[in-house]
């Protein structure tokens, strides 16, 4: 079944906020825990507003969700499906991987 322009758009609005390696972080982190700025900051070693803009492109596209707890807000995932969505990324990247390099030895190895 063929899907709308909109949800195409819908589904370019998250691919672009995963787009980034420090967001990607994020949500490998916040996978494992609920964490706030202060604890995202410390583990991914950017500025605290970076990573502010970072939670802020996340929460746009509906990838993550925040409460308060007193003066901070703690970060969490809401679906579980990007578990399965990493592992299919990390296969893609090895096949990948094993093309470039079979491709490579068939370079080097031919006369």
């Amino acid at each position: 079944m063929t899907k709308s322009p909109q949800q195409y758009e819908a589904r370019a609005k998250v691919a672009k906020a995963m787009a980034h390696p420090s967001r990607l972080f994020i949500l490998d982190l916040l996978g494992q825990q609920d964490m706030c700025v202060q604890q995202l900051t410390q583990q991914i070693g950017c500025d605290q507003s970076t990573v502010s803009k970072h939670l802020a492109v996340l929460k746009d596209a509906g990838l993550i969700e925040s409460r308060r707890e007193g003066t901070s807000n703690f970060y969490r995932v809401t679906c579980g499906c990007l578990d399965g969505f990493f592992q299919c990324l990390e296969a893609v990247v090895q096949l990948d991987v094993e093309k470039r390099v079979e491709a490579a030895c068939e370079v080097r190895c031919s006369p």
